[in-house]
């Protein structure tokens, strides 16, 4: 993988690699990635020391496509070959699957034992590297004294069984290898035993004759191999120098000049990964940015606002000036309020409807006012046509000139809105089905979604975090969850509870206060009576029973409706204001709720009947004539009469008492 042959194809594949899994603008990285690959590290090495660079998931993704890309696009069977058997020398032998025997014994009672042959050389292709060859005489040493344990053992009961087995010579005959690099040979003194001579002169069959041929065929293998090897250099210019001490224990050298040696201290592996995590950090500070300010986004033809607001000036104010808007605001309220004083004393005397009567139609100036209490010998609206102070005066007066005012022109009056209408315009509420309120939503969701979505590419607002559950857990986080379950689940529990105490937050501050829900359910129960109040009159036979006098006032109390109660022997009166669903559950109490029947009464020939009571009339009116509802009890006639009469609605008693009389006379 470090041939300068392929040093562009592994540029390439990592420079693809880094796009995919990193995005674009990592060259540190992808630098980094190509010289550990060109110095021959191993996958799960370069996933060590990347992860130090970046994200231990994403080092990982990207190491193994790269090299995957390189064992199959860029080397071809011919790298996977020599990856194969580089992999085979580096493995020990006790993990190594055994080779069939080349000759298996024939009695078949000792058990196949199997050794490797070298790859390199049965391929002739991969040269061994010394520590290879280390390693392969470490794991022959102790297969050697294995075999020799062994050997003993069948030897001990070989002699047992046939006396003409003796012990055997040493195998090897030949020399032995040089040592390898200085160190003693394991090889050197390893006698192993050799198939014993029998009488006549042959060969006894041993199970073991084969695996001694195979032994002295490795033997000589690995003798060819460190004959291969440099030879160890004698020049004294290579071997270290002394070390010399002056007096006082400094370092010298052969002249007596100090030598100053580089002290190196020793640090952990946190430290190196850290020191190595800020110069790369470092190193993408420097890297030029990108041009994002807003300019870059404008045509320059327009004339941009400047970045920076221009300093304002202090405006400071005259002394006495609010003094003098807050005594012309407190003179308004106090205007405002006296002529409102003024508006209701005109609205009860019935100033104001004469004044707006006399707009209508202009008194004449001979026009006087009748005796007080009685009628006008004419009225105003006759009087404009006959031009005369009294209808007598006016038949007097001729036929022709009896009508002067009358002429052929036809008047038409102004038209005028009705005070029931409000001045909001009315809307027909649109009916949707199900089907299109479900599309209505998804729509208005959707575009909800989009805005949200162009505020986060634009940097507005910053993207939301994943929603991680218990349940997408494994599929969220994936390689994450795996490296360390317990911190993962606890993270991804914090997350819930974050979100379950956001939710709770977000009621509790949607939630209404005390005062806010006492004032909902007021207005929920009052109406609007600025146009027009709706009155029902209703005629109790007896009144006396405290329970039901409760519930006629706490009712009208609680549905904030005024009234009166007056109570006269067999005529108590009942008045109510308020608004028509007011109306409704006031008038479902009164003729339907209360039992009146329960209760009976005496009438004038002391028999009983039973109580009830009647609805007189129900109707509109343009404002309200009583306060809070109150009881009041009347002697006479005459007193009932006055107190409506201070309302200025006489006729609810007088429509109330005729009812009772008509009733009796009736009966």
């Amino acid at each position: 993988m470090s041939s300068s042959s392929s040093k562009k194809g592994v540029e390439y594949y990592a420079e693809k690699a880094a796009r995919k899994y990193l995005g674009s603008g990592e060259s540190a990285v992808v630098s980094t990635l190509i010289s550990y690959v060109n110095a021959g590290y191993t996958k799960d090495k370069t996933i060590s020391k990347l992860s130090s660079l970046v994200d231990p998931a994403k080092a990982n993704k990207l190491t193994t496509r790269l090299y995957e890309t390189l064992e199959e696009k860029r080397l071809g069977p011919q790298y996977s070959s020599k990856r194969s058997s580089a992999a085979a020398e580096t493995t020990p032998a006790a993990k190594r699957p055994a080779a069939p025997a080349a000759d298996p014994p024939q009695n078949g009672a000792a058990k196949k034992m199997r050794w490797d042959q070298p790859a390199g050389e049965a391929g002739g292709k991969a040269p061994l590297t010394p520590q290879q060859i280390k390693e392969m005489m470490a794991n022959a040493q102790k297969m050697i004294e294995m075999r020799k344990k062994t050997l003993g053992a069948l030897q001990s009961q070989g002699a047992a069984q046939s006396p003409l087995i003796s012990q055997p010579p040493p195998l090897m005959a030949g020399p032995p290898p040089p040592p390898l690099m200085g160190t003693p040979n394991p090889l050197m003194g390893a006698a192993l035993p050799q198939p014993a001579l029998g009488a006549g002169g042959g060969t006894i069959d041993s199970p073991f004759a084969d695996k001694a041929k195979k032994i002295a065929d490795l033997q000589a293998e690995i003798a060819a191999k460190l004959s291969n090897l440099p030879a160890r250099s004698t020049d004294p210019a290579d071997k270290p120098r002394p070390l010399i001490l002056d007096d006082s224990g400094r370092t010298v050298d052969a002249s007596g000049n100090e030598v100053q040696i580089a002290a190196r201290l020793p640090t952990l592996k946190a430290n190196i990964r850290a020191k190595r995590r800020a110069e790369f950090r470092q190193q993408l500070q420097e890297r030029p940015t990108e041009d994002v300010s807003e300019a870059a986004f404008f045509d320059p033809r327009v004339s941009l606002r400047p970045s920076t607001r221009g300093r304002r000036a202090f405006n400071f104010h005259e002394p006495g000036k609010f003094q003098q808007v807050a005594a012309r605001m407190r003179t308004k309220a106090q205007l405002e309020k006296l002529q409102s004083e003024i508006s209701q004393i005109a609205r009860k005397t019935g100033i104001s409807s004469a004044m707006r009567l006399a707009m209508v139609a202009p008194r004449p100036a001979t026009w006087q006012p009748s005796v007080a209490g009685g009628p006008p010998q004419i009225e105003w609206w006759d009087q404009v046509v006959t031009q005369t102070d009294t209808y007598e005066a006016a038949e007097q007066k001729p036929e022709e000139e009896r009508y002067e005012g009358i002429t052929s022109l036809v008047e038409h009056p102004a038209q005028m809105a009705p005070p029931t209408d409000g001045d909001k315009n009315v809307f027909l509420p649109v009916l949707l089905t199900k089907k299109e309120r479900k599309k209505l939503r998804r729509t208005n969701r959707r575009e909800a979604w989009k805005d949200k979505q162009e505020k986060i590419r634009l940097g507005l607002e910053p993207p939301p975090e994943p929603k991680v559950r218990m349940s997408n857990l494994m599929r969220v986080l994936g390689n994450e969850a795996i490296q360390d379950p317990t911190k993962i689940e606890a993270h991804v529990r914090a997350q819930m509870a974050k979100r379950q105490k956001e939710h709770q937050d977000a009621n509790a501050a949607r939630k209404l206060t005390t005062e806010q829900r006492k004032e909902k359910k007021i207005n929920k129960i009052k109406e609007d009576t600025t146009t027009e109040v709706h009155v029902a009159i209703y005629r109790v036979t007896d009144l006396s029973n405290q329970a039901k006098k409760f519930k006629v006032e706490t009712n009208a109390n609680q549905l904030f409706m005024t009234g009166a109660v007056v109570l006269f022997k067999d005529v108590n009166v009942v008045v109510v204001e308020g608004g028509p669903k007011q109306q409704k559950k006031y008038k479902r109490l009164m003729l339907q709720r209360i039992k009146w029947e329960e209760d009976m009464v005496k009438g004038k020939e002391d028999e009983e009947a039973e109580n009830k009571c009647t609805l007189i009339w129900e109707g509109t009116t343009k404002q309200r004539n009583f306060g809070k509802i109150t009881f009041k009890l009347c002697p006479n006639e005459s007193f009932a009469r006055e107190y409506f009469r201070k309302a200025g609605v006489e006729h609810y008693w007088d429509l109330a008492h005729s009812s009772s009389v008509l009733e009796q006379e009736t009966t």
